[in-house]
């Protein structure tokens, strides 16, 4: 056994070092293979840096409330006497004052211009309570300062505000005989909120002939684990008919759609990019073990075991795999995290502004998957080499 592992050493040794004089066809393989990855690296990573936005908006003690059917907030209305209900709900935390920590909020959409296509886009306008801000204590103003209650201010979401054209501080923004000027920017930790444009209920409703009537009821529960008492308090009102989700739940089902879109187009295009790459490695170790098909030759002669020349030709075209792989994923690391898109939320028909997230499990999966490349690619060389007929290489010229 100790023989077969110093003839495996020294037969891929010996591979390793003729590299050089196989360079043309190695860098190819390489080429290809991290060619490959940065593609699966960079598709994969816009659905992980949708997930993120939608991930940390999300907060165990946070509750969404809906209308009952409601898959969206655009999909839901809550009339004023059913926020009463709501808010009375035992289970609410209590605000400095002791009232319910509840928001009622409401969604418009914007036809604003992206910055760089300048196409237009849906982009979503929240009216909010002043106890939506305490709800939300992640939400801070950046630049500028907080829109005054009653009037046609409003605040830009960092994303909104680097992704779409007359967001930026002091700008006007105009929706039909509406007009709103942008007083402050803010953050929130790069959640879904940043994609929006914030400005007082009070003000938005009457604006678009809302009347009394809302989307969505926000709450902070008293406990994260109170949520499954104050959920069923709810739904079995016979007052109201509602739908009530955590609200990681809520922004975590958000996601679904263009994450499967996008898993799915980085399936097909990877797979049929990783044939080509498979093709490419096999004609590079083909191509290598016809080169030394008589110095192969001769190790068997001399006593090398096949299953040692086998598994020295599959660890060569591994080894290129993975510096393909991780050059490919270096590549789309500098290219693409951080890179700052918006793409529509099918749950919403509105735009959500997110930075591609180039994870370190996207890229260990993604090398994962650039060395089995190079093991399909290396294993039939490998097979070839070892079947070979001693006598008819050493005659080789």
């Amino acid at each position: 056994m100790f023989s077969w592992f110093r003839q495996l050493f020294a037969l891929a040794s010996f591979n390793i070092r003729t590299l050089p004089a196989r360079a043309g066809s190695a860098v190819a393989a390489i080429v290809g293979i991290g060619g490959v990855v940065a593609v699966l690296v960079g598709v994969l990573s816009i659905g992980e840096g949708f997930r993120r936005v939608m991930v940390v908006q999300g907060k165990p003690d946070t509750v969404l409330v809906l209308r009952g059917g409601a898959d969206s907030e655009m999909a839901s209305v809550i009339v004023g006497p059913d926020v009463g209900v709501i808010e009375s709900t035992p289970g609410i935390a209590k605000g400095a004052d002791g009232k319910p920590l509840a928001a009622a909020e409401l969604s418009v959409i914007l036809d604003l211009p992206k910055r760089t296509t300048r196409t237009p886009a849906n982009v979503p306008m929240r009216g909010i309570q002043p106890r939506s801000l305490t709800i939300r204590p992640e939400v801070k103003v950046v630049e500028g300062r907080m829109f005054q209650w009653g009037t046609n201010e409003v605040i830009v979401g960092r994303g909104a505000q680097l992704s779409f054209a007359g967001t930026e501080l002091g700008s006007e923004v105009h929706s039909g005989q509406n007009t709103w000027k942008v007083v402050g920017i803010f953050e929130s930790n790069g959640g879904i909120s940043e994609s929006e444009l914030w400005a007082d209920a009070s003000v938005l409703a009457p604006a678009y002939r809302r009347g009394n009537s809302f989307q969505t009821v926000m709450v902070k529960l008293a406990s994260a684990g109170g949520f499954n008492k104050f959920r069923d308090a709810l739904t079995t009102d016979p007052r109201i008919s509602v739908r009530v989700l955590r609200e990681e739940e809520y922004y975590a089902g958000q996601s679904k759609v263009i994450r499967a879109l996008v898993t799915g187009l980085a399936v097909v295009v990877c797979s049929l990019m990783g044939l080509a790459a498979i093709f490419g490695a096999l004609n590079t170790m083909y191509t290598a073990v016809a080169a030394r098909a008589r110095e192969t030759a001769t190790l068997e002669a001399l006593g090398f075991s096949g299953s040692a020349v086998v598994i020295s030709v599959i660890t060569e075209a591994m080894l290129l795999a993975l510096i393909g792989g991780a050059l490919g994923g270096l590549g789309a690391y500098l290219a693409f995290d951080g890179y700052r898109a918006a793409t529509m939320n099918f749950a919403t028909f509105s735009q959500v502004a997110f930075a591609f997230d180039v994870t370190p499990r996207l890229m260990i999966m993604a090398i994962v998957y650039a060395v089995f490349i190079g093991l399909i690619g290396g294993l039939f060389p490998a097979i070839r080499a070892a079947r070979q007929s001693v006598s008819v290489a050493l005659r080789e010229t």
